[in-house]
């Protein structure tokens, strides 16, 4: 071994050992958190998680979630995010899922299929976040410890198919599914559902052809 190839294995043990300490703490972290989740889960690095104790999130097997530390360079370092808002909040991803540094945020449902990638930095939101009335948004009422204009605003569940590719910063809205094995490009602002075996782009995100089986 010549000196600078161990300066260079020397220079790339830090990362590695924060990726192993990693998989293992978020393991411990989603445990905390009463995540149901498969063998072989890794979760690389920080991930924000914000979970209502009753509200479920179930994680199939063989699943690898990337975040940050430009683990995935078109993330640089922006970080995973899971949110279950509400007690009845559900998040499902299934088996050999990978995703990069996504921002997952349900309300209601978001259910992602086996075999599907996520490219780097995609939002998947089932809800408009907020009432669509100006005044229900600017009034400071709360139902509860939920202000009446989270708690108002529209939601719809988020199906993704089996087998799904999703391109790097694509933004899927509420009430949207997409059939298995269809691509959708890269920046897509997804607001309608897409069928299966298709490629789809755009904003908003139409089909464009269908694929060859």
């Amino acid at each position: 071994m010549t000196i600078k190839q161990f300066i260079v294995k020397l220079y790339r043990l830090p990362r590695r050992l924060r990726m192993t300490f990693y998989i293992l703490w978020n393991k411990v972290k989603f445990w905390m958190n009463d995540i149901e989740y498969g063998t072989g889960l890794q979760v690389h690095n920080v991930v924000y998680l914000t979970k209502h104790p009753e509200a479920c999130m179930k994680i199939g097997c063989n699943v690898t979630v990337t975040s940050g530390e430009a683990f995935n360079p078109l993330c640089r370092n922006i970080r995973a995010s899971f949110c279950l808002e509400r007690p009845t909040s559900l998040i499902e991803i299934g088996d050999d899922t990978g995703m990069s540094s996504p921002c997952i945020w349900a309300k209601e449902r978001i259910s992602i299929g086996n075999r599907v990638k996520i490219g780097g930095d995609c939002i998947l939101m089932d809800s408009d976040a907020h009432n669509l009335d100006y005044r229900v948004r600017g009034s400071r009422e709360r139902i509860g410890k939920i202000s009446k204009d989270a708690l108002t605003a529209k939601t719809a569940p988020i199906i993704i198919g089996d087998d799904v590719l999703i391109g790097t910063r694509c933004i899927i809205l509420k009430g949207v599914s997409i059939g298995a094995r269809s691509i959708i490009a890269a920046g897509s602002i997804v607001t309608k559902s897409i069928p299966a075996d298709c490629i789809a782009g755009g904003n908003p995100c139409r089909v464009i052809r269908m694929l060859d089986n």
